[in-house]
């Protein structure tokens, strides 16, 4: 029998918590089942791929079914820097004109996550009422497209762990998926946006990157956020 060779490990801090955990490269095999997962362009199949994989190469101290998705996104690059390499090309289109493509490498050790300091889980909705918002893990965005009102209603409800009204608290649990919808239906324009603020502020991938335009010699910032963006 042909010996096993060690596979070396690596330590980072986990953007939720700040808790440090190790983590390895995906194996060959590993890598077999996300290749088919991306053939297949089944993103019920990709997010199970990425999910076990995270989960496998931290030694089962991240778990997808609870972690939150930034958590596992920035895993998932950190893993696969260090299991293919950390240096990737992106086909970026310029702002200024909106059609001229620019060639950009990228070092995933550059890119992290973005976190607004003013950002909170905890949405005062009215005087005698907040709400308290977990994030979204991969289950909860399955099939979910940006445009779908539908899915963007679906993932709201699915993230909301506690009401808190005057001194009574609704935990989730103890909710009706019914009642849940009759309360976000009741909500007013503004006190919606305020839940909606909480999604579009919250933590995720974020790089910045520069390219001079070859053709108007403009220079442009583009964001660049998104696992699918660093990966696509």
């Amino acid at each position: 029998m042909l010996p096993k060779l060690n596979t070396p490990t690596y330590e980072l801090e986990l953007p939720s918590t700040g808790d440090k955990i190790k983590y390895r490269p995906f194996l060959v095999k590993e890598q077999k089942i996300l290749m088919m997962a991306q053939d297949s362009q089944d993103e019920t199949e990709i997010s199970e791929a990425v999910g076990s994989l995270v989960q496998s190469c931290s030694f089962g101290k991240v778990d997808p079914k609870t972690s939150p998705m930034f958590d596992i996104e920035f895993l998932f690059l950190k893993i696969r820097g260090k299991s293919v390499g950390d240096k990737i090309e992106l086909n970026l289109i310029c702002p200024d004109d909106g059609k001229t493509q620019v060639k950009k490498t990228i070092d995933l050790e550059d890119v992290g996550i973005h976190m607004l300091e003013d950002h909170t889980n905890e949405i005062i909705v009215s005087d005698e009422c907040k709400i308290i918002f977990r994030y979204p893990i991969l289950a909860d965005m399955k099939g979910v497209a940006v445009s779908d009102i539908s899915s963007a209603f679906s993932v709201i409800t699915s993230c909301i762990s506690e009401i808190h009204y005057g001194d009574d608290i609704y935990h989730k649990n103890d909710i009706s998926e019914k009642d849940i919808e009759e309360f976000i239906d009741g909500l007013t324009g503004e006190q919606f946006e305020k839940i909606t603020g909480f999604f579009q502020t919250m933590p995720k991938l974020r790089y910045v990157v520069e390219v001079i335009n070859p053709k108007t010699e403009k220079k442009n910032e583009i964001v660049v956020e998104g696992l699918q963006s660093f990966l696509g």
